[in-house]
């Protein structure tokens, strides 16, 4: 049986992956600062990754040690981002284990073109995404020096518990029926969304090929490359709500409360992303599995729906 580490489980993409993992027979420990019970396949370690003694403990004679952890609300990124992709690092090293990171596409400007290859050029224009760029670098380091590293970029996630995901954010009002949706750009142009489900799946088929992975491997998920327009439309389809319109984001509330609240202003560090076309070129990772994993756009919608509580199960 095989083991994983999941720092980040009771988050978004790290739970979407421990239940993956899980469901395909592997021993799963999550990582957590509280007490958990054992649930759903998922066996908890109390923890915290800002200490380095905690996270090697946890990753004792695990197989591979998932990096899933961001601070809520984007606070503290620049105290403590860093220090926890080391010391995950250091515990990775001393287990032998494969590092697996999801990537983001804060890491790229806009000089990186309209469609990000794994090789385009990283230069960011803001604070979040300079520290993952160098998170990346210190994970491409740690491969340099002998480790294991795997790197999954994907788009804004949906389908699950990302709590600072723009479909639950602002799309859709959890807990509520399907209304207009408020969109963050231009509902024409095209936007990458990642489904937690198909990007899980993705990190699973990709550890199965563990034999074939190279020491530092970085994939591109392209997920539903969809306008605004089309993910209204499927939001009507499957609430059965012909009338849903869509709105614009105010941007503007967020520039005039961004003196005063710290989540407006690095909310509004992101605008860049929404006002262009942003397409992730997934042809390495489709020649790599064959297939990108892929579930059709209404029926992520329809367990999106569901998952957040605007649809009954």
């Amino acid at each position: 049986m095989k083991k994983a580490l999941i720092i980040g489980a009771s988050g978004g993409v790290g739970g979407a992956v421990a239940s993956a993992l899980a469901g395909k027979g592997w021993k799963v420990i999550g990582l957590s600062r509280v007490e958990r019970p054992a649930k759903d396949g998922i066996e908890w370690r109390v923890g915290d990754a800002m200490s380095a003694d905690d996270l090697r403990r946890a990753a004792q004679g695990v197989d591979v040690v998932f990096y899933g952890a961001n601070p809520p609300k984007y606070r503290g990124w620049s105290e403590v981002c860093l220090p926890m992709i080391r010391n995950t690092i250091a515990a990775a090293e001393a287990a032998g284990a494969r590092l697996v990171f999801p990537g983001t596409v804060y890491n790229f400007g806009p000089d990186a073109g309209e469609v990000w290859s794994e090789d385009s050029p990283q230069n960011p224009v803001t604070k979040k995404g300079a520290i993952r760029v160098a998170m990346e670098a210190e994970l491409e380091a740690f491969a340099k020096r002998g480790g294991r590293v795997l790197i999954v970029r994907a788009g804004d996630f949906f389908g699950g518990d990302a709590a600072n995901s723009w479909f639950q954010g602002a799309l859709v009002k959890p807990g509520q029926p399907v209304g207009d949706v408020t969109y963050p750009g231009d509902p024409s142009l095209g936007h990458e969304w990642a489904f937690l489900p198909d990007l899980a799946e993705t990190f699973v088929q990709l550890l199965d090929r563990e034999d074939y992975l190279g020491a530092f491997e970085r994939f591109h998920f392209q997920g539903h490359y969809i306008t605004g327009e089309e993910m209204a439309a499927a939001l009507r389809r499957v609430a059965n709500e012909p009338g849903v319109s869509v709105k614009l984001f105010s941007w503007w509330m967020m520039k005039l409360a961004s003196p005063f609240v710290g989540f407006c202003r690095e909310v509004l560090e992101m605008r860049y992303l929404w006002q262009k076309p942003l397409r992730l070129d997934n042809r390495k990772l489709a020649g790599f599995l064959g297939a990108e994993p892929h579930t059709p756009l209404d029926e992520a919608v329809r367990q999106s729906l569901v998952r957040v509580g605007c649809l009954p199960a």
